[in-house]
């Protein structure tokens, strides 16, 4: 079969935020990259290519249709599959994590189904759509070495061009984390061994993209301080010498025994961590894949001695775990406080498929029935709680909410982060005030969705 394009679509409800959106389609930037020059390919961005079902209809039968999903937007991508088969495509391929921890749904609607992480399997599919041998499933979860992978393209790059369309660049350094928390994908996803990218192609694709500032989308990038130290000084070294404003990126407690790799995170314009407390109740620690214990005395030392190194702390709160009542909301709240916490992210407990979490809801009968995929975005109650009614869970967590996202407590919470800030550096406090207020805008804004659905 000849092609004539390939499309690659990324589902994407964010919408417009002063002119720009968030969710740059980083791994479509990757898969994109991998096709060959001779053949065009377009990235199609639900938020900034609207309305799509236009732009799908004039598709046919020599185009390839690509689309990457997360749960919470298969069905969206379910939708996009339907309307490129009316307007004529053969072959629409969808993967993503949601193809990957349920392909058995994926595959009753999908062409072709591709699961894990496809930096292999793409290319070897496009072959196959030139040779007509197209096989409906292309599997790729060995987590091979991520040295010279999908390394991004110029055309790319041009087509997407991330200053015009997106507020914060996305970059991938390590993958995979060995936690096995009870409510994660991480490790379906990603895979259990932490993987990294050779330095000097990180800072290559910097300078190219032209980014001063990004967040990682690893699953847990300061477990490398404790897995690979010699790496973490080699890339702090090189990133300390870019003309970066910030950058962000996922972690847990231990970064704190490391205070030289955190003087040099700070020189290398680390601007916070997001750290996944998880709960402030200790009963369920056996939860929390050996990350977290629940110890509020922890967590306050933790967040002391980053903020010592000049990096602030962005403390990640799940609620719904069978030891949670109202009262461990509450709870998270006052220790938020008296913690002096930068930011902080209130999610939803949430049974994504794969994770032994929602096997043992269905054991129980505890899935709540008839729920759909797109509110399973960790701020909608989609199952029954053990000790507190859905009511009550659902009233709480919006008490608690408007409480932490209330437009005082936001400006309260950036000018403390952005008062410690200035006692490190003056000359970086410019770029520590969008970030200071952004995160927490971020989160009000997932809270406010909740109510538009």
């Amino acid at each position: 079969m000849d092609i004539r394009k390939i499309v690659l679509i990324q589902p994407n409800r964010d919408g417009i935020i002063f002119g720009k959106t968030t969710g740059v389609p980083y791994t479509l930037m990757r898969l994109a990259s991998l096709v060959p020059d001779d053949i065009e390919v377009e990235i199609w961005d639900e938020t900034i290519h609207r309305p799509l079902e236009e732009k799908i209809a004039e598709l046919g039968a020599n185009d390839i249709v690509g689309i990457t999903a997360k749960t919470l937007a298969i069905e969206t991508a379910e939708h996009f599959t339907h309307l490129a088969h009316k307007a004529g495509v053969k072959h629409v391929a969808v993967g993503g994590a949601h193809a990957t921890l349920m392909p058995e749904h994926v595959e009753q609607w999908a062409d072709i189904l591709f699961t894990g992480e496809a930096y292999f399997t793409w290319p070897t599919f496009i072959q196959d759509v030139l040779n007509d041998t197209i096989k409906p499933h292309y599997d790729d979860t060995e987590w091979a070495n991520l040295a010279g992978i999908a390394r991004l393209t110029d055309r790319v790059i041009d087509q997407v061009d991330e200053e015009r369309h997106y507020w914060t660049p996305l970059l991938e350094i390590t993958r995979g984390c060995p936690r096995n928390c009870s409510f994660c994908t991480a490790i379906r996803v990603s895979g259990r061994r932490m993987r990294f990218r050779p330095v000097e192609e990180i800072i290559e694709e910097i300078q190219r993209r032209n980014i001063n500032r990004f967040f990682l989308t690893d699953d847990n990038f300061g477990l490398a301080f404790r897995l690979n130290p010699d790496y973490i000084v080699k890339l702090f070294k090189a990133l300390a010498k870019l003309p970066l404003r910030s950058w962000t990126t996922q972690s847990e407690m231990m970064v704190t025994d490391y205070p030289e790799l955190l003087d040099l995170a700070r020189e290398a314009h680390l601007d916070k961590f997001f750290i996944g407390f998880e709960s402030v109740n200790p009963k369920n620690r056996h939860e929390l894949g050996g990350k977290s214990k629940g110890l509020t005395s922890q967590y306050k030392k933790a967040i002391d001695t980053i903020h010592k190194h000049g990096i602030g702390v962005v403390g990640l709160f799940v609620y719904g775990f069978d030891e949670d009542t109202p009262k461990t909301m509450w709870d998270t709240w006052k220790f938020a406080k008296s913690a002096g916490l930068d930011s902080m992210s209130q999610t939803v407990l949430t049974p994504y498929p794969g994770t032994p979490f929602r096997d043992q809801l269905i054991q129980k009968n505890r899935l709540i029935p008839d729920i759909p995929w797109r509110l399973y975005d960790t701020a909608h109650i989609t199952y029954y709680p053990k000790l507190m009614s859905v009511e009550t869970f659902i009233h709480e967590y919006d008490k608690i909410c408007r409480t932490v996202y209330h437009p005082f407590r936001i400006l309260q919470r950036g000018t403390r982060a952005l008062a410690r800030a200035s006692k490190h550096s003056i000359r970086r406090l410019p770029h520590r005030v969008f970030s200071s207020f952004s995160t927490d805008y971020g989160y009000k804004r997932t809270f406010d969705w909740r109510h538009a659905t």
